[in-house]
């Protein structure tokens, strides 16, 4: 309901999943450290409209699984999600024992750059899961699965680092779409706090 905003145990009680906590143990200077989405981000994402019960979401650096389970919960999509640690992984399967929204979600334990784009994959969720040049090469998968499967995808970039940010939106095959603002779900005034949504250019 508008207007009505629910906190995190909440959500977590909803969704039958446990995704809180940061977790820093795997991360090194490719992979950053785990971090859930905030709901209320993610609640902005499910209802900006660019994701559908039609679509398939490929979230990179899955963590717990928290993205996946609240975007296939919330707009009926499927959701795929990518991770390479494995006890986070095992994690995320834990919750898919329990999830709401486990019939509709599935984990995959690989190296974003190994990961094969499905053809089906047409929505994509980034929170800063890696470095910008493994970044690079993972847009150059998408490219290459585009190529290969033309159809419309949207990319989503959460609270991006300026240098990815400067690279995203400067890039020839990528059209800045919309910028969904989240800074005032937040008491700190933060740029960063923001949702890019790119599409593939045609």
């Amino acid at each position: 309901m508008e207007g009505i905003t629910m906190d995190e145990r909440e959500w977590e009680q909803l969704l039958h999943i446990k995704t809180a906590g940061r977790d820093d143990s795997h991360s090194d200077g490719e992979h950053h450290p785990y971090e859930p989405t905030d709901y209320g981000v993610l609640e902005r994402l499910a209802n900006s409209g660019y994701i559908g019960k039609r679509d398939t979401l490929i979230d990179y650096g899955s963590g717990k699984g928290r993205v996946s389970f609240f975007l296939a919960y919330q707009t009926r999509c499927q959701a795929i999600g990518v991770e390479y640690d494995r006890r986070l992984w095992e994690k995320a399967l834990a919750n898919g024992q329990t999830a709401a929204s486990r019939r509709r979600v599935t984990f995959v334990l690989a190296d974003a750059v190994e990961y094969e784009v499905p053809p089906q994959g047409n929505r994509f969720f980034f929170f800063n899961p890696f470095a910008l040049h493994t970044l690079k090469r993972v847009l150059g998968k998408l490219f290459d699965a585009h190529y290969q499967a033309p159809r419309p995808m949207r990319l989503f970039f959460y609270y991006p680092y300026e240098e990815t940010e400067a690279f995203l939106t400067h890039h020839p095959n990528l059209v800045v779409e919309d910028v969904i603002d989240c800074r005032d779900l937040f008491d700190e005034d933060d740029d960063r706090e923001k949702i890019l949504v790119l599409r593939l250019r045609d």
